[in-house]
């Protein structure tokens, strides 16, 4: 399938990723899995949560391979790789970039309402969303993810993060479409800041419609600079200290794809939560905030 695992296309925690054909000339994407990586968990998590999904923005599972001496993962072949390498060869190009943040809200959605079984990525970053030949953005590498009930989701607390359940995954997201618009980039050159500290530059500068500081390209024409915009007023929402702030991922599609005006600058977020005070991470069983 992969010719000796002769095309090495990608290389991540979990394993390395080969170009594979199947006999009927479909091209495939087959990672292997690190022998490393103990006892199987990401193997099971990844076919465990894949296995159950069905949608546009989700990448396709076609089988796996689970020997002594092998376990891997046969997947659809990415043409366009991941977001991580779109950002860095096509940063400016923002109305492309707005569709696939539409894309990857839409997957999101599916993943935390569309299933019988809520999944939780926990691993949301340009690296683990992936490029059809259209640019159609496909999340991918479940290797993190969990399984919950619809009705119930896991919370894990921290001092610093509050409650990490679905809106964890609205968290990675909203700091997803800030490093896709290119804040993160350009407001850590030169000075370098803590993630917790990073959202209170883009709140000053959005404050004195700085907006080039933000995108640190000041020639781009006014249809993409309120493109970015939006997209970086509806990631301060997703990455609101306190959970229950956040939006639901449906509500993030609300605001992609709705006008501009109709956006609130979100509240800023506190440096640290002001509701947890455990010492160490507490893992309860709770209803899930669904709006």
């Amino acid at each position: 399938m992969t010719d000796s695992f002769k095309d090495k296309i990608g290389k991540g925690g979990y394993g390395t990723v080969y170009k594979g054909r199947l006999p009927d000339g479909l091209l495939v994407a087959v990672k292997v899995l690190s022998e490393s990586k103990g006892n199987g968990e990401a193997f099971i998590n990844e076919v465990d949560s894949i296995g159950r999904t069905s949608h546009v923005n989700i990448v396709i599972l076609y089988g796996f391979c689970y020997e002594r001496d092998k376990t891997a993962l046969i997947y659809e072949f990415m043409p366009n790789g991941s977001l991580d390498n779109f950002i860095h060869k096509h940063g400016s190009e923002m109305k492309t970039l707005s569709e696939i943040a539409v894309g990857t809200a839409r997957g999101l959605e599916y993943l935390h309402r569309g299933c019988n079984t809520r999944i939780l990525h926990f691993d949301i970053k340009p690296q683990n969303i992936l490029l059809d030949k259209d640019f159609c953005p496909k999340i991918a590498d479940f290797g993190l993810a969990k399984l919950c009930k619809t009705k119930e989701t896991p919370e894990v607390f921290s001092r610093n993060f509050g409650g990490v359940s679905h809106k964890s995954d609205v968290y990675s997201y909203g700091m997803l479409v800030l490093e896709m618009v290119g804040a993160k980039k350009n407001l850590d050159s030169g000075v370098s800041h803590t993630s917790e500290m990073f959202p209170h530059y883009v709140y000053k500068d959005l404050e004195l419609d700085k907006d080039e500081n933000i995108l640190g390209n000041p020639d781009i024409s006014e249809e993409e600079k309120e493109i970015a915009r939006k997209m970086i007023l509806i990631s301060l929402w997703c990455i609101q200290t306190i959970p229950s702030d956040r939006p639901s991922m449906s509500k993030v599609i609300e605001m992609l794809e709705g006008p501009l005006h109709s956006l609130q600058i979100a509240p800023k977020p506190f440096l640290f939560s002001p509701t947890i005070a455990a010492e160490d991470y507490v893992t309860t069983s709770q209803p899930s905030e669904m709006d």
